[in-house]
């Protein structure tokens, strides 16, 4: 479990993040979404120590984590994984080597323990015998799932995935999601999710947060989402004329 208690963040005279709280539970997908400059990565940034909080508390199974040392920071560090918006592979690796990078950094594993996991991970996203493709022979899917593969050697506790759904056709984004929500679940990971996909939002959001200017302006579930009745919420959702048809169809 992963708490944010009222945390605030400010550059110079701008505050960024108002007094936010949230819980990201484990073993479901919590999902942080809301328009572009809404401080959503900011949190996310906070949340891994990439910026300071100015106030607030961010505990992580109890640890507030601006607040440790900075070795402890590491030691939670090792518990994260992430998948990053690009992918973020290596090119002059391969698919093999990619994924055993955090079991270089963080483990004292054997050469063959590592390539069992390795092997497991592959296989878990479908990329099972791809080990000594290098990035440019993958497509996008493929990709993304290397590094969903990457994210997991190290076994977290806790997921970040930064719009894991970018530039990925419908039928690829299905299938990105409905691996992390399946990996989420079988390992009982703490998974946060930033996303503008509303796809996902409706597939997999189990635990919601919306952020508006800063602050925590609504929570619920995919349910709850299309019985909302928070205007700016609204609009966000349903700014495509899609998603209106979406919203017309569950009120009939």
């Amino acid at each position: 479990m992963i708490e944010i208690k009222n945390i605030s963040k400010s550059f110079g005279d701008r505050k960024i993040i108002n007094d936010v709280s949230f819980t990201f539970y484990p073993g479901k997908t919590n999902l942080m979404i809301g328009e572009s400059g809404c401080g959503k990565t900011t949190i996310l940034k906070l949340m891994v120590g990439l910026h300071s909080v100015d106030e607030g508390q961010i505990l992580y199974s109890g640890r507030n984590f601006p607040a440790l040392a900075p070795r402890e920071k590491q030691d939670v560090r090792k518990e994260i994984g992430m998948l990053f918006q690009a992918g973020a592979l290596f090119d002059s690796q391969t698919l093999e080597e990619n994924v055993r990078f955090p079991l270089d950094m963080f483990t004292h594993l054997t050469k063959a323990e590592k390539l069992d996991r390795v092997n497991f991970c592959l296989e878990r996203v479908k990329l099972e015998g791809r080990n000594k493709l290098y990035p440019s022979e993958l497509s996008g899917g493929m990709k993304k799932r290397a590094a969903l593969a990457r994210a997991i050697a190290n076994n977290p506790k806790y997921l970040f995935c930064d719009e894991p759904n970018s530039g990925l056709d419908p039928k690829t984004s299905i299938v990105i999601d409905d691996l992390i929500q399946d990996i989420t679940r079988e390992y009982n990971i703490t998974t946060v999710v930033i996303t503008h996909d509303m796809n996902s939002v409706l597939e997999i959001g189990e635990n919601i947060m919306f952020i508006y200017k800063g602050q925590n302006w609504w929570v619920g579930t995919r349910e709850e989402i299309l019985k909302a009745t928070n205007k700016e919420l609204y609009d966000f959702v349903f700014a495509s004329e899609f998603m209106q048809q979406v919203f017309k169809a569950s009120r009939s």
